[in-house]
């Protein structure tokens, strides 16, 4: 249903987080923050959201105004006037004499009235402006949806690239821990005269290297903390830790399956849809332009110039009927025609735009995977290989060169890996957003 998504966006912002906080008490310092909850807070913070909730309720306010053309329209007036006609003047003859005189007398003037019309029969103008609202109120519904969507697939993405700069940076500070290791193996088979000069340089060199790629690596995390923060709609949020769950959890669909649910449930089709729904009536309204409207009328008059006033009343009905407007309802059709053309190509473009992106999200949630199960074959050669590359300097055989090389390789099969577990969380999480499933 359509209205049903917003609504559980809302249940679920109350049912995961049901209290209401200052920006610093949503998120507790040193709290473990889950996926979950971070999807709540952000639906219950985010200015985006906000804002899609604001436009619903003037959508459904809009609704209001519609049909307040269904009841009766009543003004009830009062007015004083205090009136000093124009002077009039006259003359009067005496035998000889001629006598001027003036007549300008000021009176109060009370007036109450009560008027009363009401819509009697339009041939369906006012239904039609009603179901133009109701459709873009819930075309405002679906855009609610769609901005949850959106909200909810960047808090996915930024919460799983803190996940990836943490265990990035893990790897840097395994890194340099065990150049530290072969730096000590090194000054002491240098201090036996077992090894040269060299090996210490080498084994420096490449621990200067693995502590700057740990800095890189921790101001990466730091980065990703910050955008998680906007994400969330709480940019000053205190610190706090993020629950891993960048493991591999494999999700089962087929790209029959996620085009048929993307049609079924995209929030921006659905409100596309919702709007050629509205366009279609526009052009009903602007049709009915060519008919004529049935008023009733009544109304109720008290005045005089004092008290008690004398009444009046009167009731009736007007039909009127458009004659001639200068073209006005003719051209009124004519541009809801040309707008519902332009939603009908709109809808076919989204069709096609979301037959793009899914194919495109389901290529790349499987070529992740793919990645997934070579990159955890390379890790196991990679620690293989140093094992080796170890033990044959430790027997006098290896060189430090060998044993860099084998470090590096460890270290680039481990961020690999990472990063394949990582574009498979967001590969999936843009899949879901493709297909409508938040």
């Amino acid at each position: 249903m359509k209205m049903n998504k917003a609504a559980i966006l809302v249940l679920f912002t109350m049912l995961v987080m049901p209290w209401r906080a200052g920006a610093d008490e949503i998120i507790r310092k040193g709290e473990l923050l889950t996926l979950e909850r971070a999807v709540a807070i952000a639906a219950e913070r985010h200015p985006n959201i906000i804002s899609a909730r604001s436009s619903v309720d003037a959508a459904q306010s809009r609704v209001g105004q519609a049909r307040s053309g269904y009841y009766p329209q009543i003004d009830m007036t009062a007015g004083y006037n205090r009136i000093k006609p124009t002077s009039s003047s006259f003359s009067q003859s005496q035998g000889s004499d001629t006598t001027t005189s003036s007549a300008s007398t000021s009176f109060d003037q009370y007036s109450a009235s009560l008027a009363l019309t009401q819509n009697l029969y339009d041939f369906g103008k006012t239904k039609a402006q009603v179901d133009i609202q109701v459709f873009n109120l819930e075309a405002s519904r679906d855009d609610l949806s769609g901005v949850a969507d959106v909200v909810v697939f960047n808090v996915k993405q930024s919460y799983f690239s803190v996940l990836k700069a943490k265990r990035t940076r893990d790897v840097a500070e395994e890194t340099v821990s065990q150049f530290v290791k072969h730096l000590d193996q090194a000054k002491g088979f240098f201090e036996v005269g077992t090894k040269p000069k060299f090996d210490v340089t080498k084994a420096e060199v490449d621990l200067s290297n693995a502590k700057l790629n740990l800095i890189k690596a921790e101001n990466a995390r730091r980065v990703a903390l910050v955008t998680l923060n906007n994400a969330l709609g709480v940019p000053d949020a205190p610190e706090y830790l993020v629950e891993d769950n960048l493991s591999f959890q494999k999700y089962a669909i087929t790209y029959d399956e996620a085009l048929e649910k993307a049609y079924k449930n995209r929030p921006d089709l659905t409100a596309l849809l919702a709007r050629k729904a509205a366009a279609e009536k526009a052009v009903t309204l602007a049709e009915k332009g060519y008919y004529p409207f049935l008023t009733g009328n009544a109304g109720y008059t008290r005045a005089g110039e004092s008290f008690p006033l004398n009444n009046g009343w009167s009731v009736g009905a007007t039909l009127s009927f458009p004659i001639f407007s200068g073209f006005l309802t003719k051209n009124q059709v004519e541009e809801a025609r040309a707008n519902l053309k332009v939603i009908k190509a709109n809808e076919e473009t989204l069709r096609q735009n979301i037959l793009l992106e899914v194919k495109q999200d389901y290529l790349a949630l499987a070529e992740a995977e793919e990645r997934i199960t070579n990159a955890e074959l390379t890790v196991r050669q990679a620690m293989e290989n140093l094992e080796i590359a170890n033990g044959r300097y430790a027997a006098g055989v290896g060189n430090p060169i060998e044993v860099a090389d084998a470090e590096v390789s460890l270290s680039n099969a481990k961020t690999e890996h990472i990063s394949a577990l990582y574009d498979y969380r967001v590969s999936r999480a843009s899949i879901e957003k493709a297909i409508g499933l938040r």
